[in-house]
C-alpha cells in the first residue's frame, strides 16, 4: 500500500494557490497549511469539510512562522518556542477537522522547517516536542532517515518516510535546494516515471544519474506546483495500473 498526499489550503484571504477541490478528489492524505506559511481560518475550514467528506485523512503541515516567505526561509527558533507553536498550529487544525466530523491524523513539517529537521536533532526533537503537547501519538511524515523520524521514533510516535515524486534528489538522498536550477520536476511524465520508481522498486535517480535508495510509505505531489491536481491524478492512475494499493497510512 502506498499513500499519496499533498500539500493543500495553501491561501490566505483571497488569495489562492492551491486546486484543493481537485486535488482532494485524488490524494489520500492532505497536509493542510494551518496559518503560519499560508492558510487562514476560513481556508482551513474549508479544506478540513471537503477532505471529511471525500474521506481524505487530514493532517497538520506545521511551518516556521513565515506568511511572507511561505515558510522557506532558514529561521533558528529557540526549541521550547518552536514545540509551543508546533502544538498551536494542530490544535488550530484540530478544531476545523473535527467540526467536520474528522479529526487531525498526522503531523509534517513544512518547507524550511521539513528540511532542516533532517539533519538538525534539537529542531527534530522540538517539532516532535510540539506533537506530543498537542495530545495523541500522531504519526509524523519525514524524509527517510531523518533525525526527525529519529525522534519520532524515540518519543514513541510512528514515523512515516516519504518522497516526493516532483522533485529532484542529491545521491545522498536528501532533496536539492529549490535554489538550485530543477529542483523541482514539472514534467508530468517524469513525475510519474519516479512515482513508479518509488512505489514498485524503493529508489530515485539522483542528480548524478546515480540511483538512490528510498523507502517510502507516502508520495508528495506538491500542491503548488503547475498542473498539479493534473499530474496528481496520473501519478494515481499509474500507480493503480501497476498493482499498487494506493491508500491512507493514517
Amino acid at each position: 500500500m502506498i499513500d499519496l498526499n499533498a500539500d493543500l489550503g495553501e491561501g490566505f484571504g483571497r488569495w489562492t494557490l492551491t486546486d484543493d477541490d481537485a486535488l482532494l478528489s485524488v490524494v489520500t492524505s492532505a497536509n493542510v497549511a494551518c496559518g503560519f506559511h499560508a492558510g487562514d481560518p476560513s481556508v482551513m475550514r474549508r479544506v478540513c469539510g471537503l477532505a471529511a467528506e471525500r474521506g481524505v485523512r487530514i493532517g497538520a503541515q506545521v511551518s516556521y512562522r513565515d506568511l511572507a516567505g511561505f515558510g522557506r526561509r532558514a529561521m533558528d527558533v529557540p526549541a521550547d518556542e518552536l514545540a509551543a507553536e508546533v502544538a498551536y498550529q494542530i490544535g488550530a487544525l484540530r478544531v476545523f477537522a473535527e467540526a467536520a466530523g474528522a479529526e487531525v491524523a498526522y503531523v509534517k513539517p513544512h518547507g524550511a522547517l521539513y528540511n532542516r529537521t533532517v539533519h538538525d536533532a534539537e529542531q527534530a526533537s522540538a517539532v516532535v516536542a510540539g506533537v506530543r503537547l498537542a495530545g495523541g501519538a500522531l504519526p509524523v511524515l519525514g524524509l527517510p532517515g531523518s533525525r526527525l523520524l529519529t525522534a519520532a521514533a524515540d518519543a514513541g510516535l510512528t514515523g512515516v518516510p516519504e518522497a516526493f515524486a516532483d522533485r529532484a534528489y542529491t545521491p545522498r538522498g536528501t532533496l536539492v535546494p529549490r535554489r538550485e536550477p530543477g529542483s523541482v520536476v514539472a514534467d508530468g511524465d517524469e513525475v510519474v516515471r519516479r512515482a513508479l520508481a518509488f512505489a514498485l522498486d524503493g529508489s530515485v535517480q539522483a542528480v548524478d544519474g546515480t540511483a538512490v535508495a528510498v523507502a517510502a510509505r507516502s508520495l508528495c505531489v506538491h500542491g503548488d506546483t503547475p498542473g498539479a491536481a493534473r499530474i496528481a491524478a496520473r501519478v494515481r492512475e499509474a500507480l493503480e495500473a501497476a498493482g499498487a494499493d494506493v491508500g491512507a497510512f493514517a
